[in-house]
């Protein structure tokens, strides 16, 4: 097999041919470029610039740019304008690492073609955009949602890749064994309410949406949502998205789509007042809702809840269940902690879920009602689910107390 064939095998960065026209020492014939030689080397931009050049440059380094990215499991590609020059960056397993840098004049075309491909002004450099980049565009397994912002040292673009859950439903999220049981419960009901909380980044909109794929597959109920943005498309789904700028936010979308019959509404998040009465009023009228809002815990989900609606009556007959969850790197398989090439060095590949939820019954119910909120407390707790995650051998102590 050629060095060549061997660089092009799945799981292997295939910038042989890039690193060695740079001198790039390589131990015999035969060799693999894994990600870490790759990264010590120069960067994963560099072994893209030595394939990439000529006036066709931009749209070949971006494809492959965002091949290598997907291939290594980013989630999102950050490139910052520093001048003329630009910083890039991959998100792995929540932490951004370090990619190289493209050098001046390709970094404006680059930029600019991912403008271009996202349907963006490609002169406009002083006010944010936000757009989408089509699959068939850019060689991605799903469309990639494009943002950008100006910054002091020049415009900041982040693509946004989404993958590896296309498929995903509640079983396969790794929550531990009580929080499924308790989410795959709630879902065959025909009203309640769900609260997922956790800060950004923590999973949410992944369960989510394993939540709408595991309903969407029953069929029968009609199901809608209303998100900010629409991250993927799931089919058997009335999906819809929220322009603030038009003054159409999550509390408007809810109202109006309530008229449209739904038995499932799904509401991105709560941010105000009304639309968590709106949220908590469809709950106990026979709709079954999902939503997101910002707490810390179980617990502070209804002093949040408490703090938007005085009827605590209603926030305590229509909420049933509250998941609280975040997102901690998984030891790497392969060296189990100790650095290979496969997980770039850091001893970590993929991520794990730490969950903790809460159904309330009647003594959680009394509670709310008489709003002694520190005697609600989720057992087990995240720091439970963190603890046996470790002695489980599937992370480190440190990393738990990173996500937590």
């Amino acid at each position: 097999m050629s060095e060549l064939t061997r660089a092009n095998e799945p799981g292997v960065w295939s910038n042989w041919l890039g690193l060695r026209q740079r001198g790039v020492p390589l131990s015999g014939t035969g060799t693999i470029v894994t990600k870490q030689t790759l990264m010590e080397s120069g960067g994963l931009m560099a072994g893209l610039l030595a394939e990439c050049t000529g006036a066709e440059a931009a749209p070949g380094l971006l494809a492959r740019l965002a091949a290598e990215a997907e291939r290594a499991g980013a989630s999102d590609i950050h490139i910052q304008m520093r001048g003329e020059a630009a910083e890039v960056r991959l998100r792995l397993d929540g932490v951004m690492t370090d990619a190289g840098v493209l050098p001046s004049g390709l970094a404006e075309r680059v930029c600019g073609r991912v403008k271009f491909l996202a349907r963006l002004k490609t002169y406009q450099e002083s006010l944010p955009q936000d757009g989408r980049i089509d699959k068939a565009d850019i060689g991605t397994a799903a469309d990639v949602r494009v943002a950008t912002y100006p910054t002091v040292t020049g415009e900041k673009i982040v693509l946004r890749l989404f993958q590896g859950d296309q498929e995903r439903v509640v079983g396969d999220l790794g929550l531990p064994e009580g929080a499924r049981a308790a989410v795959s419960r709630f879902l065959k009901q025909s009203s309640g309410l769900l609260l997922l909380t956790g800060p950004a980044g923590s999973g949410k909109t992944t369960t989510i949406h394993a939540c709408l794929r595991e309903l969407a597959a029953e069929k029968g109920r009609h199901i809608i949502t209303v998100e900010d943005p629409v991250e993927r498309v799931l089919p058997g789904i009335m999906q819809t998205e929220v322009n603030e700028a038009r003054g159409l936010d999550f509390a408007c979308a809810a109202r109006h789509l309530l008229r449209q019959d739904p038995q499932v509404l799904v509401i991105g998040e709560i941010r105000d007042e009304s639309t968590a009465q709106i949220a908590l009023r469809a709950a106990l009228t026979g709709h079954l809702i999902i939503s997101t809002l910002h707490a810390g815990s179980c617990r502070g989900v209804f002093e949040r809840l408490s703090s938007f609606c005085p009827d605590a009556s209603a926030i305590a007959s229509a909420t049933s269940l509250v998941l609280n969850q975040r997102l901690v790197r998984r030891l790497c398989r392969g060296c189990a902690g100790g650095g290979c090439p496969g997980c770039l060095g850091t001893g970590f590949a993929g991520r794990l879920v730490l969950a903790e939820f809460l159904a309330p019954g009647d003594e959680v119910r009394n509670l709310v009602l008489s709003r002694e909120f520190r005697g609600i407390r989720a057992e087990p707790t995240l720091a439970d689910c963190g603890r046996e995650r470790v002695a489980a051998g599937l992370t480190t102590e440190a990393e738990v107390l990173r996500g937590l």
